[in-house]
């Protein structure tokens, strides 16, 4: 495998993808890893989108809305893949869903939907009963036939043995829980921040891994709640998660 030379820093190519939103003008954008520049966003509400934003603390959310944002995705430390947190170089705290988004609605009169460790119908409740008008799940569905999941990490997931899933930068130099594995043993707490320049040096190394099935180096994403993950259809996961 090749590995960059020099770091890569860059936008992602940013004012490309607004520019396509702005041509499909789609009902809802949402945002994460900070806030939009206000030209961008002033641009996709004049094309009529609402626009969310992922907020991981009740200070986040008060700085959302005083930057016009519409809707609050209102993330706890317990999902999985990346925090969406707007210091990534702070572990964002372990306050659970109910009581964040609690925190949240008293801070701000804004939309929240709620989103971190929702693994069954009791979680979403509380979730709604905190104040959400709607909730989002994403390792619930890592096991879904729909899913793209990569044949090692489904394996993992359903692998008994596999740990309880840690917060580390050590895959993308910005926190994401990710379930334990060799690479994580030998890197995290060593390895820089520094999103993306970090996610493009070890990102060979990862899609290797996962081509050749080998989950002690491929960045095995997963909430707190991954053991409740199954495989079924999508449409039946999701109607088991409704209160």
């Amino acid at each position: 495998m090749e590995l960059p030379v020099q770091p890569v820093e860059n936008d992602d190519w940013w004012a490309d993808k607004v520019d396509v939103l702005l041509a499909a003008a789609p009902p809802l954008v949402s945002f994460t890893f900070g806030l939009p520049d206000p030209a961008s966003a002033a641009a996709l509400r004049r094309a009529g989108s609402l626009l969310a934003q992922t907020v991981t603390s009740a200070d986040e959310a008060r700085l959302a809305a005083e930057a016009g944002l519409d809707v609050l995705i209102v993330q706890s430390s317990a999902a999985g893949a990346h925090s969406g947190t707007f210091t990534p170089d702070q572990r964002p705290a372990g306050t659970p869903l109910p009581v964040l988004v609690a925190e949240v609605r008293t801070a701000v009169d804004l939309r929240v939907i709620a989103a971190g460790g929702l693994a069954g119908a009791d979680d979403v409740r509380a979730a709604l009963s905190a104040g959400a008008g709607a909730v989002m799940v994403g390792t619930a569905l890592l096991l879904a036939a729909e899913a793209g999941t990569s044949a090692v990490h489904r394996a993992a997931l359903a692998d008994a043995a596999s740990g309880q899933p840690l917060v580390t930068h050590a895959f993308t130099g910005r926190p994401a829980r990710a379930l334990p594995n060799a690479f994580l043993a030998e890197h995290d707490g060593h390895a820089p921040l520094g999103y993306p320049a970090l996610h493009y040096l070890t990102s060979p190394i990862r899609k290797a891994a996962a081509a050749a099935g080998d989950a002690d180096r491929a960045n095995l994403w997963a909430g707190t709640g991954y053991r409740a993950a199954r495989e079924a259809q999508a449409a039946t996961i999701l109607r088991a998660l409704t209160p």
